[in-house]
């Protein structure tokens, strides 16, 4: 049934909404792996946006014609009075991770990968899949 827009009044959806919501309770996010792919005449570019990540937290892996991109951070802040104790204590564990196919024919040393200011940018080739060679099966006749 469709009601028309002079009901469309939300007041109690904010109200129901604004009751249960902790006003100063805030939760870090893991960041989405955005992902952009550019075709050109030769090869595909793939830029992962990893802002955050170092380096070394960013694990790329091919495997059966998939390539795989993961990153995983862990972040521990500890902040003490001049007394040593805690004034505020936080800790922070988080993974992406993004697939994609790219042909079995792509091999690793194939692709070319780059990090730089929060992106890490791959070229992978554009290769045509080789038919699979006809393997011919002989019956012997026995005479």
């Amino acid at each position: 049934m469709l009601v028309p827009s002079i009901f469309a009044n939300n007041f109690m959806d904010d109200f129901m909404d604004d009751m249960f919501r902790v006003p100063y309770a805030t939760t870090k996010q893991m960041p989405a792996m955005n992902v952009d792919v550019k075709e050109f005449d030769n090869r595909y570019q793939i830029d992962f946006e990893l802002p955050g990540f170092e380096k070394e937290d960013i694990h790329a892996d091919l495997k059966d014609g998939y390539l795989t991109v993961s990153a995983e951070r862990t972040e521990n802040r500890a902040e003490k009075d001049e007394k040593g104790t805690y004034i505020r204590r936080e800790r922070y564990q988080g993974s992406c991770q993004r697939s994609f196919f790219v042909g079995k024919e792509i091999t690793e040393e194939d692709i070319h990968a780059s990090f730089k200011n929060g992106v890490l940018q791959m070229e992978i080739p554009k290769k045509d899949a080789q038919p699979a060679a006809e393997k011919k099966h002989y019956i012997s006749i026995e005479g």
